[in-house]
C-alpha cells in the first residue's frame, strides 16, 4: 500500500514539474511574441515584410518550427528596408543571420542527442536576435513617417 502511495506521489510530482515547465515555456514564448510584435509595429507600414500580428503564429505548436524560418527573417528584412530607405548602411542585415540560425537550432531540437545542445544554442541566438531587433527599434525616426505615429508609445518627459 505504501509503495503505491509513493509511486502516485512520484508520478504526480513529475506531472507537476512538467506542467510548471510547460507554463514557463509558454510565458517565455508569449513575451518573445509580444517583443517581436511591438518591434514590428514600429516599422512604417510601407517597409513591413510581415504584419505585426503574424508573429503571434509562433505560439502554435509544431507550426512554429516552420514559421520561425518565415517570420523572423521577414522582421529583419522589414528593418533592413526601413534603414535602406533612410540611407543607413551601418545596420548590416538587421539580424537576419541570427534569425535563420535560431530557426535552424529550433528545428534541430527535434533530433535525439543533438536536441539538448541545439536548445541551448537556440536560446543564445534568440537573446542575441531580440537584442539586435530591440536595439534597431530605438533608431526608427517616427517623425519621418506620420502614418506610423499611432503605433508608437509616447513617453512623458
Amino acid at each position: 500500500m505504501e509503495s503505491q502511495a509513493s509511486e502516485f506521489l512520484e508520478t504526480f510530482g513529475g506531472l507537476i514539474i512538467m506542467l510548471v515547465g510547460v507554463g514557463i515555456g509558454l510565458i517565455i514564448s508569449v513575451v518573445v511574441c509580444f517583443l517581436l510584435y511591438d518591434a514590428q509595429k514600429r516599422v512604417p507600414p510601407q517597409f513591413r515584410q510581415i504584419e505585426p500580428g503574424m508573429v503571434w503564429l509562433l505560439l502554435i505548436p509544431c507550426f512554429n518550427i516552420v514559421w520561425n524560418f518565415i517570420a523572423l527573417p521577414k522582421v529583419s528584412r522589414s528593418y533592413k528596408a526601413y534603414f535602406d530607405s533612410i540611407g543607413r548602411s551601418d545596420v548590416g542585415t538587421c539580424g537576419e543571420g541570427l534569425a535563420t540560425g535560431y530557426a535552424v537550432c529550433v528545428a534541430c531540437t527535434l533530433i535525439p542527442c543533438v536536441g539538448m545542445f541545439a536548445s541551448l544554442a537556440s536560446l543564445v541566438l534568440l537573446i542575441m536576435y531580440l537584442a539586435k531587433i530591440l536595439g534597431l527599434k530605438a533608431h526608427i525616426q517616427v517623425s519621418d513617417y506620420p502614418d506610423n505615429q499611432e503605433n508608437v508609445y509616447r513617453r512623458e518627459e
